[in-house]
């Protein structure tokens, strides 16, 4: 609040300079280099039409562009615009000769030796005319940049209310079976090993409790998220055989940057779900590392004969989901591959994010 009020404070000086600063060019400036005294009215009458001017700047702004000229009706605003334009100049003649303007003019004119001042035609009043477009054109501007600008911050609102969205269903793709399955084999350790079942109900708080409360805002650590995924393999493992072999390495890694939350997960989870055999030996490689900003991920399972996954329907959500959240976090910074290797034998899934000094140091 306290900032919106700021920027309106700094809204209305700017508009109270600039016209300041427009009305002593185009308005006073030049009568004071006459060299001649004038009269009140002359300055009462170069305040009206400084007054007519920011009507029409703004009756322009607020109700001709917004109405008409985003609305398609260009021939009505051009002919209301240069109706307004034609009509000021009888007005301000109007003014003139109320103020008796004229005779004043010649009067002050007399005192400093010019018998008559020329005379103006009743004609159109060119100059008014051209201030006029003048204006119009400024206000328009000004209104089709602020128009602008407030449907790009209309735009990354909606994005980011998106990715919010993207990353709930996300969360909620957390397979509830992976949570049902884990506390049934957790049920059955603690008849054969009691400390064990314990450690694996608190990885399973601890994961829960992640998802649920330090999830929500836009970014979170890398530790955490590495945290997480460790838990999530350690229960893995308490449902697969030894035929499994799973490894997770991690290198060179800044835990203390922060990045968006959940990001890594979908595929080691599809790792596990396409990669693992119960009578075949199978075989998960997880590994991460950073080389400068660059942190890279690399998630390797195997394939089998009665597996004919393919690359586009790859995983639970789905690689169009996974990457579209890479496309709204990261635009134009990251790379990502997912496909079999020349043997056939394992698919390899390949992500690299380039991250910023704003999140390569926040804490």
């Amino acid at each position: 609040m306290v900032s919106l009020k700021s920027r309106s404070y700094i809204t209305v000086l700017l508009h109270f300079l600039l016209w300041g600063l427009f009305a002593f060019i185009l308005l006073f400036y030049h009568p004071l280099s006459w060299n001649i005294r004038l009269p009140l009215q002359f300055w009462i009458k170069q305040g009206l039409v400084l007054v007519i001017l920011m009507l029409v700047f703004y009756l322009n702004s607020g109700v001709l562009v917004p109405r008409l000229l985003l609305k398609n009706k260009n021939i009505l605003f051009i002919v209301i615009v240069l109706a307004i334009a034609v009509l000021a100049g009888p007005l301000v003649k109007g003014l003139e000769n109320i103020l008796d303007l004229p005779f004043l003019m010649e009067k002050a004119a007399q005192k400093i030796g010019i018998p008559r001042l020329p005379r103006r035609d009743d004609g159109i009043d060119l100059f008014l005319v051209m201030m006029i477009l003048l204006i119009v054109g400024i206000s328009t501007s000004l209104t089709l940049i602020q128009k602008w600008q407030t449907d790009k911050q209309l735009r990354e609102l909606l994005e980011k209310e998106k990715i919010s969205s993207e990353l709930s269903f996300l969360k909620a793709q957390i397979n509830p079976h992976f949570f049902f399955n884990t506390l049934n084999n957790i049920y059955a350790l603690t008849h054969v090993d009691v400390e064990a079942s314990r450690k694996a109900l608190h990885k399973l708080s601890r994961m829960m409790r992640y998802l649920l409360y330090e999830t929500q805002q836009g970014s979170t650590p890398l530790s955490k998220e590495l945290s997480f995924i460790s838990d999530y393999i350690e229960l893995m493992r308490l449902r697969l055989s030894d035929n499994v072999k799973i490894s997770f390495e991690k290198s060179g890694l800044q835990e203390e940057l922060m990045l968006a939350p959940m990001l890594f997960l979908p595929y080691i989870e599809n790792a596990f779900k396409h990669g693992i055999s119960m009578l075949s030996p199978s075989e998960i490689r997880i590994t991460m590392k950073m080389n400068g900003p660059v942190l890279e991920m690399m998630v390797e399972n195997s394939i089998f004969k009665e597996q004919h996954t393919l690359p586009d329907v790859y995983g639970g959500i789905g690689l169009t989901n996974t990457k579209r959240r890479l496309d709204l976090l990261y635009p134009g910074k990251y790379t990502f591959s997912a496909a079999k290797t020349e043997s056939g034998n394992a698919f390899i899934v390949h992500l690299t994010l380039i991250l910023d000094g704003t999140e390569m140091y926040s804490s």
